[in-house]
């Protein structure tokens, strides 16, 4: 799932916490990962290189230079949950949305084309950071064969 990140925080070592737009906050060791990519260990010899990383601007991956990134949707499948952070109603229909559309093997632009909805408006949506109307969300979800109604807790 291509879920993204909205906030990184670093942690002693090279130990990272992120949280997801669903809310879900995790935690992960990148030496984890120095077998399989020998260039991430630069980010244990180098604190200050591994603390001056940053979220990409979709919160797909993290950067610290040129050569070093990765991807956050690894450290969402691999990394160990330590709690959830309460998320807006927006992030909670773009994550629901998001699932559906991946679960169905659809994509954005496949979507936009069935809605005439915008494929960068459905991203938006997606990551949280769209205010879409109700009628412009039943018309996603229709599109995906699911009714949306409300539920109050």
């Amino acid at each position: 799932m291509h879920i993204s990140a909205t906030k990184l925080k670093f942690l002693d070592d090279v130990k990272l916490e992120l949280t997801y737009q669903d809310g879900k906050i995790i935690r992960y060791d990148m030496s984890t990962m120095f077998l399989k990519f020998p260039q991430l260990e630069e980010l244990r010899k180098n604190r200050a290189l591994f603390i001056h990383g940053h979220l990409d601007p979709g919160g797909y991956g993290i950067i610290w230079n040129e050569d070093l990134d990765f991807d956050t949707s690894s450290i969402y499948e691999d990394g160990e949950v330590v709690g959830y952070e309460e998320t807006t109603i927006n992030q909670q229909i773009g994550t629901l949305l998001l699932k559906t559309r991946e679960e169905m093997n659809i994509t954005q632009t496949e979507l936009s084309k069935m809605t005439h909805i915008d494929q960068g408006d459905i991203s938006k949506i997606e990551r949280g950071t769209g205010n879409p109307t109700i009628a412009k969300i039943n018309k996603l979800f229709r599109a995906l064969g699911k009714s949306v109604s409300l539920t109050l807790l």
